[in-house]
């Protein structure tokens, strides 16, 4: 359901909701004017779009835009609905609009004036189409063009604003694409790229002759528009940061070096002198001083060499961590800490990857964006799953067959809020793309570090390593589990990342358990950070039908405390919950607009 099958109406009705003007030749649907590129406008290049009406296949003869592809490919690009269950299999979740415009705007004398006085020339202002609000002179509009030309974000400025009597000094279109200001204008053949934290400034670039001047769209703290921008940035070998220099820090430059690590440089902070931004360096020192500011810049000092002296004194009440949603979990490790890896272990069958996805749910409560990876279930099943995590019990139904049989679903109503809730912080592996020779671990691993830098993803569930490297327990599959592993620790200290990380245990002969007792390398428990085992209580006499579990701390490097005794845990079916109170499962995550309930850090400090 919901695979698409080309029908010739859509590439009509598609015409016709563009406004487009187009004649059918037989199997070709030519258009005056591509909608990509807008050729055709000066009667030049007349024609050159075309949709293939037998098969949907689309293409624009310009070499200048060559741009091609399918009407799945249109509908993403330009808001089209294939039809509801097409659009929901094909289209991603985020949905922009289309604020496409057939001319760009001209630009106004009061947007000139204002400009000018910041140091931008009458030619730099209208060659970005730079205006200003219709019947308001002291609102600039800035028109975000992407690499194809299609306009896809504005953004205004107040040009007189008052702290005191405005709400807002800059906002933008709602619900429109997150791009960068000025991609239309860049060449990727010079492969150097400017990045600005506003767009004065990378106006200010391009007034110094600087070419390749970009600005992101919402500041300093934003960065949503990453995945949009990721093809267009991967262009560029040579990424050089012009943020705002402030606090001793330039803004922009820790996010940008943690996704492009090696390919960032930056404006060197002496060179800044007493100035805050590109703009006014611009006005106080002039444009070949702000062009000698981004030729001069320098590669991001090697983080692995430091002086003892600057390594910043920690106090581990103040790091950054998540919480378990175990109280006595985090009483005796002070919560999950980022830079951390998280092996936990026991036997097969009792709860580890239900353990783990609800500390994945628990981060996705507290902001964080969470990949997981699942080398055993498929994607649906795996969602299926998470979900009843995050409803809770009151808002599942329970259905009892004739043979007493128990099966579970989530009230329909409670379906989109639960996906809108964790849309954008939530990702997985599509393990459905995997092939029998492909080297798992070094495609895992590359996609790992993607799901950092691309999405942001703060958090990652890895369940588990057998699958994450191969099915076959040879010698060398040892040495891959220890340099797997050690990858996993450099990403997490690299990127300041949580990763979780399943490891099943050998098979057991009735002793107590052990970190040599994990299944591969002896390395695997070293290189850890926490070691947590998860199973059945062992009591002699204990049942083996309750839904009793114990989990226990093992190695805790971060303060040294551990629990052998173990903390007494359990599971509901209905919603997959974990709990350390029998009876006691539906907290809040705040899906359904309630607060997500924290623990205080002060109920945390150790004993």
């Amino acid at each position: 359901m919901g695979i698409y099958e080309f029908d010739r109406e859509d590439a009509i009705r598609f015409g016709n909701e563009i406004g487009a003007k187009y004649r059918v030749r037989g199997d070709e649907m030519q258009f005056d004017r591509c909608p990509y590129c807008l050729g055709g406008h000066s009667g030049k290049d007349h024609g050159t779009f075309s949709i293939n009406l037998k098969n949907g296949q689309f293409k624009c003869l310009r070499a200048s835009c060559d741009a091609h592809g399918n009407m799945i490919t249109l509908a993403r690009d330009f808001n089209f609905s294939l039809g509801t269950e097409a659009d929901e299999y094909y289209s991603p979740k985020k949905r922009f609009r289309n604020i496409h415009r057939k001319e760009k705007p001209q630009t106004k004398p009061a947007a000139v004036s204002y400009l000018e006085s910041r140091g931008i020339s009458v030619a730099v202002t209208e060659r970005y189409n730079i205006t200003t609000q219709r019947d308001h002179d002291n609102i600039l509009v800035f028109p975000f063009y992407d690499e194809n030309n299609i306009l896809q974000f504005v953004k205004y400025r107040k040009t007189d604003f008052n702290k005191e009597k405005d709400k807002s000094k800059e906002w933008c279109e709602r619900d429109c694409k997150p791009i960068l200001f000025g991609m239309n204008h860049c060449d990727p053949e010079l492969q150097t790229l400017v990045l600005t934290e506003g767009q004065i400034d990378s106006l200010s670039c391009a007034e110094a002759g600087i070419k390749n001047a970009v600005s992101v769209p919402t500041g300093a703290k934003g960065f949503t528009w990453i995945p949009y921008c990721w093809d267009f940035l991967s262009k560029y070998s040579n990424l050089v940061i012009f943020g705002d220099f402030e606090h001793e820090a330039i803004s922009l430059l820790p996010e940008m070096q943690k996704r492009f690590h090696g390919a960032v440089r930056h404006v060197r902070e002496g060179d800044y002198k007493d100035c805050k931004d590109a703009n006014e360096i611009l006005r106080k020192y002039g444009p070949e001083y702000l062009r000698k500011c981004v030729e001069n810049a320098v590669p991001v000092r090697n983080p692995k060499i430091k002086p003892l002296e600057e390594v910043q004194r920690v106090d581990l009440n103040s790091m950054e961590k998540i919480r378990s949603g175990i109280y006595a979990l985090d009483k005796l490790t002070g919560g999950f800490y980022f830079g951390q890896v998280v092996l936990v272990t026991g036997e097969r069958g009792f709860g580890k990857s239900t353990l783990i996805s609800q500390f994945g749910t628990m981060a996705i409560a507290e902001g964080y964006p969470v990949f997981f990876y699942s080398g055993e279930l498929m994607d649906w099943y795996f969602k299926a799953w998470i979900e009843y995590q995050i409803a809770g019990a009151r808002n599942i139904n329970t259905l009892v067959s004739n043979y007493g049989y128990k099966s579970y679903s989530i009230q329909a109503d409670k379906l989109q809020q639960i996906e809108s809730w964790y849309s954008g912080k939530a990702y997985i592996y599509d393990n459905g793309i995997m092939t029998e020779n492909a080297a798992e671990e070094e495609t895992l691993l590359e996609t790992l570090e993607n799901a950092i830098k691309q999405y942001g993803c703060r958090v990652l569930v890895i369940d588990n390593l057998m699958t994450a490297i191969s099915d076959d327990l040879s010698s060398d599959l040892y040495r891959m589990q220890t340099k797997f592993v050690k990858s996993l620790t450099v990403l997490a200290k690299r990127y300041d990342v949580l990763i979780f990380l399943i490891v099943h245990p050998r098979k057991s002969n009735g002793t107590i358990f052990d970190n040599d007792d994990v299944a591969g390398s002896s390395n695997i428990t070293n290189l850890v950070d926490l070691v947590l085992k998860y199973g059945k209580p062992r009591e002699e006499g204990a049942s083996q039908d309750t839904n009793e579990r114990i989990l226990t701390v093992h190695k805790n490097r971060l303060n040294g405390r551990t629990n052998r005794d173990g903390i007494r845990l359990y599971f509901q079916e209905s919603s997959k919950r974990i709990s350390e109170h029998d009876g006691i499962f539906d907290w809040e995550l705040g899906w359904a607009g309630e607060d997500f309930r924290e623990i205080e850090d002060e109920e945390l400090v150790f004993d």
